[in-house]
């Protein structure tokens, strides 16, 4: 099965959607298999990371902030503002995809884990998933 999901971010940052993606996978009917989310962006990204505590979600984007900035005159792809290519780079360091195992019918995250969407541009974006769920 493969599911459409759009995401409209407000703006850089990671964004949670294991809610969405879960209920997605319960629609679905798959009891045990695989669910891969792919991210149809070349700005954005997805991660798998602590949901626990709000303050690791911090830090990843200071951390990512320092260390990919905006506007380094380093870069020449500028076409759409400072931050353009800096959400390519980011884009590049994380991933465009992530798979998570079904068991039970339910995603398989440890305890402290949800999925994120990573937006890398400073303004809000609709994004567009893809999610296959199968057996």
């Amino acid at each position: 099965m493969v599911e459409h999901l759009s995401v409209t971010t407000p703006g850089r940052g990671l964004h949670e959607i294991t809610a969405r993606v879960e209920s997605a996978v319960r629609r679905s009917g798959v009891a045990e298999g695989l669910c891969t989310i792919f991210v149809r962006h070349t700005s954005a990204s997805l991660v798998i990371q602590e949901n626990a505590d709000p303050s690791a979600k911090r830090d990843l984007e200071r951390w990512m902030e320092r260390t990919v900035p905006d506007g380094d005159p380093f870069y020449t792809h500028d076409t759409e503002g400072p931050d353009d290519m800096p959400a390519h780079i980011r884009a590049a360091l994380t991933a465009t995809s992530v798979a998570v195992p079904i068991a039970d019918g339910r995603l398989a995250l440890g305890t402290w884990q949800g999925i994120y969407l990573w937006e890398h541009r400073r303004r809000g974006s609709a994004r567009e998933l893809l999610l296959h769920i199968g057996p």
